[in-house]
């Protein structure tokens, strides 16, 4: 039997994602498109790499050094096909969503985009979900954010860029590289499993926090992203969508206690990657 020519590449960044990685694989496959995977695994000490190797079609190569942009940049030199799909490993995409990247990104222009994120709260606390609440409401999430997770790029979009930068906000940093009309959304979903308490919460959002303003540095060096303006743009948005739905003000109050706590904890000195073990 002719194997099918895939129709795009697939990289997994993967550190110790053994109990996550079947379902982000299997995710792949029920959507039917053939599809170049590579799961480039980094610094495990578990068998990501096995359960990854367990699945057909999956290539998987490796490196003893602990870094996400190291694991992009190694999968990415073993990927052969366009498209480009970046996948986090404990992400799942759903309802037709890598068809519909494949699809937008199968063109000569140069573009990036992402399906619509669903944030899965069921196992969360109240304070989780209230934050979420919030969160999906706000400009930064429904104007053209892509990340979060997963991103693809057309051969041409990819072209914007040599490597990979040493920076954790690698979406963050593809999705500046694209004017608004290149950034595409599109059919389809993915699911994020929302952490389960509001510790967890603070740690993933210290770590977004971290990621970008070492990427702000890395663009701007003369003038970074500051605290205060970051907070500023937070409070008014928050404002305009209680104005808008008053109802939310609980929820507002809880998010905005959530970044002010990771905001002030990015800001301290540390090396420590601030990972969300509760959905693990």
């Amino acid at each position: 039997m002719t194997t099918p020519t895939p129709r795009a590449c697939v990289v997994i960044p993967a550190h110790n994602e053994a109990t996550v990685i079947g379902r982000c694989l299997r995710a792949l496959a029920d959507d039917g498109v053939p599809l170049e995977v590579v799961v480039a695994a980094n610094a495990c000490t578990d068998d990501t790499a096995a359960r990854a190797r367990a699945v057909p079609g999956v290539s998987v190569v490796e490196t003893p050094v602990a870094s996400k942009p190291a694991a992009l940049n190694l999968g990415d030199a073993a990927g052969t096909v366009f498209p480009r799909i970046y996948l986090d490993a404990d992400i799942e995409l759903r309802d037709g969503a890598v068809a519909a990247l494949v699809a937008a990104l199968s063109t000569k222009e140069p573009r990036v985009a992402a399906p619509q994120v669903r944030f899965d709260t069921e196992r969360s606390s109240w304070g989780v979900r209230h934050y979420y609440e919030v969160f999906t409401r706000l400009p930064y999430a429904t104007q053209g954010l892509v990340g979060l997770g997963v991103y693809g790029v057309s051969a041409a979009g990819r072209a914007r860029f040599d490597r990979f930068p040493d920076l954790q906000a690698d979406d963050t940093f593809v999705q500046r590289l694209f004017a608004p009309h290149e950034r595409l959304r599109v059919e389809g979903s993915f699911v994020v499993r929302a952490p389960r308490n509001l510790r967890s919460l603070v740690r993933v959002r210290t770590r977004i926090a971290q990621g970008n303003t070492a990427l702000a540095r890395h663009e701007l060096p003369a003038a970074p992203a500051t605290f205060a303006q970051t907070t500023h743009g937070t409070t008014r948005a928050l404002a305009a969508l209680v104005r808008r739905r008053p109802t939310l003000a609980p929820s507002a109050l809880v998010y905005l206690a959530v970044t002010v706590a990771a905001r002030l904890r990015a800001a301290r000195p540390s090396d420590r990657w601030h990972r969300d073990e509760s959905t693990r």
